[in-house]
């Protein structure tokens, strides 16, 4: 039931899936490939924890 309930909440792009593990946030990552940061609430939350977990550098021409 768990996984079932993160796969729901990183689903909807129009949803912030709140907190996640940087598992989490990396599958959510590539489950958005192609969606976009500024549209896509789910792949900018996701990044976030990436970045803040130092586990991704932003190119310094990504806003």
């Amino acid at each position: 039931m768990f996984v079932t309930s993160i796969i729901s909440a990183i689903a909807d792009c129009r949803t912030d899936p709140g907190n996640m593990t940087h598992e989490q946030a990396h599958r959510a990552m590539q489950i958005h490939l192609e969606c976009s940061v500024d549209l896509c609430r789910v792949r900018r939350r996701a990044r976030q924890i990436l970045v803040e977990a130092k586990l991704m550098v932003l190119d310094q021409r990504a806003g």
